[in-house]
């Protein structure tokens, strides 16, 4: 029997009552190099110190939570913690790859954990401001900003780091993973983790691009442009370089890609958003995988196809590691249930923190893809009411 899960149970899972919590730290040097949230606030991270074997290791996990590609949905979003600093949580769980407990997180349990909250909405990537409508989009200053001031904290002294993020902030993991490298030493030892960052140049249902057009947004109103790597806007436009399926390949660092072939985000908002699906003939689909019928399956085993094409040329490094599997869900590094716990998603009896650890220290070589829907007994499947 496939498990559910209820979308709102996001974050800290049942097995964690008790969460390690960690206060927001902001940033105050960040202010004169213009490095602010939407709004003008200080952007923040918040920080658990390594100890013993993990004193001089840094794990930086990005936040994530969509992109704003106009001005409308930039000025709303200057409202909500996604834009501003004055409305963070004071204290967030670390749960998963950022718990404290060996037991639910046995290879970075111990290492400086550091989640850089986002509030710029681009993916950490943008530099440009609309003065009329009070919007700063600094996310490239706030990257900077924030990795400055970590390494005067003592990541410049590290040993071993991985960059880190989920959603929209695995893309900014891709898009910020070589600059990650080369702030460190040739003989520091640097890797990425992207979780539920290939977000695919898709056709949605209704034959249009759904995805695309907000990409474009995102990238014009931000001045995007000038922080993309230069190795693909210099053959391609920058709006296809915000698609991580034409820079992964070019990565130099290596990069784990850990995904769910039938993301539920891109299924949502991508694939089959209300704009393409006036009729409401996915509405069913869309919120619970199991009431989708034999054609919108077949649509959707044609998506994971489109991802398996995207990563080929990237999975043939021995460096890269990937874990693609056959689920309905989207970030599975914060959560504990998904992370690591008793009954956590599995390809081949490897689940997510094992595969990802033995990619990192490496212990083994890790390229899991999953057989299609519906042959994955393990997945957390998310269920949207």
């Amino acid at each position: 029997m496939m498990k559910l899960f209820w979308a709102y149970d996001y974050g800290v899972s049942k097995l964690n009552y008790n969460p390690l919590m960690v206060g927001l730290t902001l940033i105050p040097s960040a202010g004169a190099k213009g490095a602010v949230c939407l709004d003008g606030t200080l952007p923040g991270y918040h920080w658990h110190r390594g100890y013993g074997s993990g004193a001089n290791s840094w794990l930086i996990q990005l936040e994530g939570g969509g992109w704003c590609n106009n001005i409308r949905t930039c000025v709303y979003r200057k409202k909500t913690r996604r834009g501003s600093s004055t409305y963070m949580e004071k204290q967030i769980p670390f749960t998963g790859i950022l718990s404290d407990k060996a037991e639910e997180n046995p290879d970075f349990f111990n290492w400086n954990r550091v989640k850089l909250r986002y509030c710029d909405g681009a993916s950490f990537t943008g530099d440009s401001e609309n003065k009329a409508a009070q919007l700063q989009f600094r996310g490239q200053r706030i990257w900077l900003a924030a990795m400055e001031d970590l390494m005067s904290k003592g990541m410049r002294n590290t040993k071993q780091a991985l960059l880190s993020g989920c959603s929209a902030g695995g893309l900014a993991s891709i898009l910020h993973c070589d600059e990650f490298r080369n702030m460190f030493p040739r003989t520091t030892k640097v890797k990425c983790l992207s979780d539920a960052g290939l977000f695919l140049d898709a056709i949605d249902v209704s034959g249009g691009r759904t995805l695309r057009s907000l990409y474009s947004g995102v990238v014009g109103l931000q001045g995007v442009q000038h922080n993309l790597p230069r190795i693909c806007t210099n053959h391609l436009d920058p709006t296809s370089c915000f698609f991580p399926q034409n820079l992964i390949s070019h990565i130099q660092t290596p990069l784990f890609i850990l995904n769910a072939a039938y993301d539920s985000w891109q299924i949502q908002s991508s694939i089959a958003p209300l704009s393409a699906d006036p009729h409401g003939y996915w509405h069913d689909c869309r919120l619970n995988h199991a009431k989708c019928s034999a054609s919108q399956i077949r649509f959707l085993q044609g998506f994971r196809t489109q991802m398996l094409n995207a990563i080929k040329g990237f999975s043939m490094s021995r460096e890269n590691g990937l874990f693609i599997n056959s689920c309905f869900a989207h970030c599975q590094t914060e959560r504990q249930d998904t992370w690591f716990a008793d009954d956590s998603p599995e390809i081949r009896n490897k689940p997510i923190a094992i595969a990802v650890g033995d990619w990192y220290f490496d212990r083994a070589g890790v390229k899991a893809i999953d057989c299609p829907y519906p042959c994955d007994k393990t997945c957390h499947n998310l269920v949207f009411r």
